[in-house]
């Protein structure tokens, strides 16, 4: 397996890795419109190749931590996607360290997403709330869903609400 950056050949290929992998267009619309958007991150876009073909996909995006009057940037891991047929075979997990390691190395100092606290706890992730970090998860999320990854830059004066950008709408209100 190989992990590197997204290049424009691949993004057909993401599109259908990330549909499959969801059964949903709705989360490969939202990699193009976060791809079309200011809050792209081009080294913060990773592909999983296996024997020439995509298999997995992931991206940390920017977005805004706000705390009354104070706007702070930070990055958001979504979406992570391997496809059905690959899934199991650690390419996911392989993604995820590649993905926060590089984030780290640009000098974020947390990374945020929605997922399974059983999944992303072995990656360092944990609960946002208790950290003053707060997301609005869909009714069907439990609270814990809503997690951070603390990197070397952390501080924890950041604190506040998550505001996802435009690209996030159909996602996160459908």
């Amino acid at each position: 397996m190989i992990i590197r950056a997204e290049e424009e050949r691949d993004r057909a290929a993401i599109a259908d890795v990330v549909a499959e992998a969801f059964g949903s267009q709705a989360e490969a619309r939202l990699v193009d419109a976060i791809r079309a958007s200011p809050h792209f991150i081009p080294a913060l876009s990773l592909v999983a190749e296996v024997e020439g073909s995509v298999v997995g996909h992931v991206m940390i995006s920017s977005m805004d931590l706000v705390d009354g009057e104070v706007h702070r940037r930070i990055v958001s891991l979504s979406p992570l996607a391997v496809a059905p047929a690959q899934q199991g075979r650690g390419i996911g997990s392989a993604l995820v360290r590649a993905v926060t390691a590089q984030a780290a190395e640009l000098g974020e100092p947390l990374v945020v997403l929605e997922g399974s606290p059983t999944y992303y706890c072995r990656f360092g992730f944990e609960y946002a709330t208790p950290l003053g970090i707060h997301i609005n998860l869909p009714l069907w999320a439990p609270p814990e869903a809503a997690q951070v990854l603390r990197l070397a830059g952390y501080n924890a004066v950041w604190r506040g609400q998550v505001v996802y950008p435009p690209a996030f709408d159909d996602v996160v209100s459908g």
